[in-house]
């Protein structure tokens, strides 16, 4: 198993470092090429709970946010569901020296968009997240939206996304309609109803999962939860990083 800070000082065997972000940036890079491609992110407790008093913060560690914020600094977009992002308190990604350098040779903005999947655009168009983006916040919803959500959306200056045909969203048709924009590299973090969704739609190319070493018990949800797939559908480990007892793990789908 590769640990998490296995770089040691070639004079001292003991001594160990933390990675640089430019080699963990390196260690989770996306394939090469134009084809959309959609990571998710997400983090589990020993006995299944993805948030503990219904967020995530408490079962993660600071190894876990430094990969969190990497990820965040490779992708074109992050894709996130409307009731994570009223949880979480959802802001604008914030732009990262060091990630600066890589993001210009890449052809990428500043920062990440942000992409909020909702059917009904049942957003607060106040909060920072839409009032004050380094790059505007897409929102990604149906054809049949409410028209006038649709508009506040837009005054607000939010980019609308359709990705259905109906009233709802559907989930296989997200990565392809942000491709359309020039957004390849995705990022989804969730929540577990938005994850469940890509899932059993097959729509999931990647998934890196961090296990806690804790156990919460309790009735909190999974990583991914909704309508259950036919067959469960097998992905293959990429690679395993340790810390404290957190295992980062990556998994592709075969």
């Amino acid at each position: 198993m590769r640990r998490l800070f296995p770089v040691t000082d070639q004079t001292d065997e003991t001594a160990v470092r933390e990675w640089e972000l430019g080699e963990l940036a390196d260690a989770y890079a996306y394939p090469p090429g134009d084809t959309p491609w959609l990571r998710a992110n997400m983090v589990s407790t020993l006995d299944g709970a993805a948030q503990h008093d219904g967020r995530s913060q408490p079962i993660s560690n600071a190894a876990d946010m430094r990969i969190f914020g990497t990820l965040r600094a490779l992708a074109d977009a992050v894709v996130v569901g409307a009731e994570t992002v009223r949880q979480e308190g959802y802001r604008p990604a914030r732009e990262r020296a060091d990630f600066a350098g890589r993001r210009a040779a890449a052809g990428q903005t500043a920062v990440p968009a942000i992409a909020v999947v909702s059917a009904s655009l049942n957003l607060d168009f106040t909060l920072p997240l839409f009032t004050e983006p380094l790059v505007p916040t897409l929102v990604v919803t149906g054809a049949e939206a409410p028209s006038e959500r649709i508009a506040a959306a837009e005054k607000a200056g939010a980019v609308v996304v359709i990705a259905g045909d109906g009233a709802v969203v559907e989930p296989e048709r997200i990565a392809p309609a942000l491709a359309e924009r020039g957004l390849t590299r995705l990022l989804t973090e969730g929540g577990p109803r938005l994850l469940g969704q890509f899932v059993a739609a097959g729509a999931l190319d990647e998934l890196c999962l961090t296990v806690s070493p804790r156990l919460t018990s309790g009735d909190a949800q999974r990583i991914a939860w909704g309508s259950s797939v036919a067959v469960p559908e097998r992905f293959a480990l990429a690679s395993v990083l340790e810390e404290a007892g957190f295992l980062f793990t990556r998994y592709r789908q075969t």
